[in-house]
């Protein structure tokens, strides 16, 4: 076992020797240079990467809030519009144009005349509602087991 010690040991002081050996000191100095050289570039090109992100991002703000101006301008020429205005004045004064007659329906009147849609629950009558995936399920199974045609 003491065999086996020595051995390392004898490898041991080989490589404390080969340390003092300028060659090998002068090749762990640029390995050393070489890896923070190399590792302040990866720094930069991260930080120009986070900065190139955030230009990109400002130039999407910049587009939409470009976008957002030229509609309102377009909002602002129509409420310029004599359109705009006929519309508001018969809207908000119940004003018309000359000629023009103003009937007046009550409500009632107006409801009595109208066609009720059925709704959702009174179609359905006590049916419960089902997911999607279930409905289509059962309807492939309709049509598999030709459950429900009209022979």
């Amino acid at each position: 076992m003491l065999a086996k010690f020595d051995g390392y040991v004898e490898i041991g002081k080989k490589y404390l020797l080969s340390l003092r050996d300028v060659r090998n000191v002068g090749v762990l100095v640029f390995v050393v240079i070489v890896l923070l050289i190399s590792w302040s570039g990866v720094k930069a090109i991260q930080t120009n990467y986070g900065l190139q992100k955030q230009i990109s991002q400002l130039q999407q703000e910049n587009e939409v809030a470009k976008l957002q101006n030229s509609n309102l301008e377009l909002q602002n020429q129509y409420y310029d519009t004599d359109q705009y205005l006929e519309l508001t004045a018969r809207a908000n004064l119940g004003l018309g144009l000359p000629g023009e007659t103003e009937l007046l329906v009550p409500k009632s009147v107006a409801l009595a005349h109208t066609v009720k849609e059925p709704s959702d629950e009174s179609s359905k009558a006590g049916v419960p509602k089902q997911p999607f995936w279930q409905r289509n399920f059962e309807a492939w199974m309709d049509f598999f087991l030709h459950r429900g045609t009209a022979d």
